[in-house]
């Protein structure tokens, strides 16, 4: 008679266990899954998300690099930097924008880059500088021109043309 309710009784006492074991796992793999959730958060800004053209024409007496924003998220030129590379070189004078008359450029930029313009460079605006002569290397026909735009030390893109 003892033999029979012992196995009977160790039956049961085995279920909880069970049970317990795989509540316990279950809570393992959830836990897993909100830490690998939690690790891919970014708390940082990406800054902002946008198209552009451009363009360098050499024809004109100084040169022009012109930049159009074609889609996506306006930006506050203001916060805005420009680089411009001619076939790898980058200019002895780069463009500071929002601006007027500065060193190594001519005229009056167009758009947003010009400081009496609203800073806000939305999709549809184009915007321009003139290198001038006395920058170097100015860009001729056929040269290979890089802008990288830049928001708060994040690039927001990376532009290439021939210039015509």
């Amino acid at each position: 008679m003892f033999g029979g309710s012992r196995s009977r009784e160790s039956g049961r006492a085995l279920s909880p266990l069970v049970g317990v074991v795989a509540l316990l796992a279950i809570t393992v793999c959830l836990a897993g899954v909100v830490a690998v959730g939690v690790a891919t958060w970014s708390l940082e800004s990406t800054g902002p998300n946008a198209a552009f053209d451009l363009s360098v024409d050499t024809d004109a007496e100084d040169v022009e690099i012109a930049i159009d924003h074609v889609a996506g998220d306006p930006i506050d030129v203001r916060e805005l930097s420009v680089v411009v590379a001619v076939d790898g070189e980058g200019l002895a004078e780069q463009p500071p924008v929002p601006v007027a008359g500065a060193s190594g450029f001519n005229g009056t930029p167009t758009g947003p880059f010009n400081e009496q313009a609203d800073p806000e460079w939305r999709s549809g605006e184009r915007a321009s500088v003139f290198v001038a002569e006395t920058n170097d290397p100015v860009p001729t026909a056929g040269d290979t021109v890089t802008v990288r735009l830049a928001v708060d030390d994040r690039t927001i893109a990376t532009l290439e043309t021939i210039a015509t």
